[in-house]
């Protein structure tokens, strides 16, 4: 499971590199693609299927359909990690995530977000926003058992 925060830096200008201990999850590869925040999403195999499949089931005449497809499946890219459990970032994915020498790399359970400092700033900035967060979560049935 990956969870956490860490921040890092790239290497050799798009190579991001991965804690050590997520390295082990994601040997066989990872999926990348772009986020709905302006971010980048790494996906073990077995995540991005299940959202490979949700969306290939969803109705292609819709145009938002057609649009998330896009999104999604049009801009991701296998990649596998190198010998020392670096990722090659591609260039238009980069631009996407405002990406240049800094990032955050966010567990998020089944797969990890990778962001720019100024946009991660900006999502702290929202979540730590406790009387907000209590309105805009409310309708989630969030139980512990």
């Amino acid at each position: 499971m990956f969870l956490g925060q860490y921040p890092s830096q790239l290497k050799r200008t798009n190579h991001l590199s991965l804690p050590h201990h997520w390295r082990k999850l994601v040997s066989g590869g990872v999926y990348l693609t772009q986020g709905f925040d302006q971010n980048l999403l790494i996906l073990t195999e077995k995540t991005f299927q299940e959202i490979y499949q949700r969306i290939t089931s969803l109705n292609i005449a819709d145009p938002l359909v057609r649009m998330l497809s896009r999104m999604i499946l049009g801009e991701a890219s296998f990649v596998e990690l190198d010998e020392k459990g670096n990722i090659s970032l591609p260039a238009s994915l980069m631009e996407y995530a405002n990406l240049n020498e800094d990032y955050i790399i966010v567990g998020q359970g089944n797969y990890l977000e990778v962001w720019s400092p100024d946009q991660w700033r900006q999502q702290q900035s929202q979540i730590s926003n406790s009387q907000a967060n209590a309105q805009r979560f409310s309708t989630f049935t969030i139980a512990t058992r």
